[in-house]
């Protein structure tokens, strides 16, 4: 069968536009949502919608006694699911966070950030993807330029660009402990990687991402074409990407943590098949795969949203 997002083959392709529609509500059956034609022509165009202060940080403060009691918990730490900075030996990411922690369930089933999803997506979600990305103050490495969907659609089997990130910021976020920076309208084309997927890549990339990274002439000419950006807020903020937008995010040089929440919803139309890379699927906490089933959204109240 024809490759449609052909990467990885050992040789350097060049890219080119997405195939996928952006706002699958436009193009699928439509979708009521709480986001407003200007919202939606916005994330067409940049690939991100921001919301800064979303929830108070009273809602989020509780997520930090939920890192402190894995930190302490020796069999998780010591499992697959928890990557630990090589540097320092501190936390770096947890995954799977909404089948560990109930309060992260529900976060993820939050009606206003559902409503939005599936107002994108056109339709139904489930949890692709879960984390909590930790930088600490002075020694929290950065993660190098990416598309997310590269990464799914070969080392994960995604067919097609119908996922959305949520992340939503824990501590306050600034220009200078490492904020997550985006390339507007990057997600407008795919960019095939040159390197072969090696076996067990996951154990490598999840520390240091040294494949799956883009060709530095294709990041020039869409950081020329579309900028760089670093949304900046408090914590309970919220940053809505696509899933082909180009993102990385510096190292935290400063004094202050920066600690995210990351959820990952994916179409229940877009189920996840083999690995194109041909390696053998990740393992279930980095890429879910069973007992899938559209989030509740029986009881979406109608929320009004902050500006975008």
């Amino acid at each position: 069968m024809h490759e449609q997002f052909p990467t990885r083959r050992g040789e350097r392709l060049s890219m080119f536009p997405r195939l996928d529609p952006v706002v699958h509500s436009r193009y699928k059956q439509r979708w009521d949502g709480p986001l407003s034609e200007e919202s939606l022509s916005r994330y067409e165009r940049d690939g991100y919608l921001w919301f800064d202060g979303f929830f108070s940080q009273e809602r989020m403060t509780p997520f930090f006694d939920e890192l402190r009691a894995i930190a302490e918990d020796r069999e998780l730490m010591d499992s697959d699911q928890v990557i630990i900075n090589p540097d320092s030996g501190e936390l770096r990411s947890v995954f799977s966070m909404h089948t560990l922690s109930d309060r992260f369930s529900k976060l993820t089933q939050d009606p206003r950030i559902l409503g939005m999803v599936r107002q994108l997506l056109g339709g139904d979600v489930y949890i692709h993807q879960s984390r909590i990305n930790d930088k600490f103050g002075f020694q929290g490495r950065g993660f190098d330029w990416h598309s997310d969907f590269e990464t799914w659609h070969s080392e994960d089997g995604m067919p097609r660009m119908r996922a959305v990130s949520a992340s939503l910021m824990l501590t306050d976020n600034n220009e200078f402990n490492g904020p997550l920076m985006l390339i507007p309208g990057s997600h407008q084309y795919f960019v095939p990687c040159t390197d072969l997927t090696p076996k067990d890549n996951w154990r490598e990339s999840l520390q240091s991402q040294s494949v799956g990274v883009p060709d530095k002439i294709d990041l020039r000419r869409l950081a020329d074409n579309g900028n760089i950006q670093a949304p900046k807020g408090p914590p309970g903020s919220l940053l809505l990407f696509e899933c082909n937008t180009l993102h990385a995010s510096n190292s935290n040089m400063s004094p202050w943590p920066r600690s995210n929440l990351f959820f990952v919803y994916n179409s229940i139309d877009n189920p996840l098949s083999a690995p194109y890379c041909g390696q053998p699927p990740r393992p279930e906490f980095l890429a879910t795969r069973s007992h899938i089933a559209p989030l509740d959204m029986r009881e979406l109240p109608r929320y009004g949203l902050p500006k975008t």
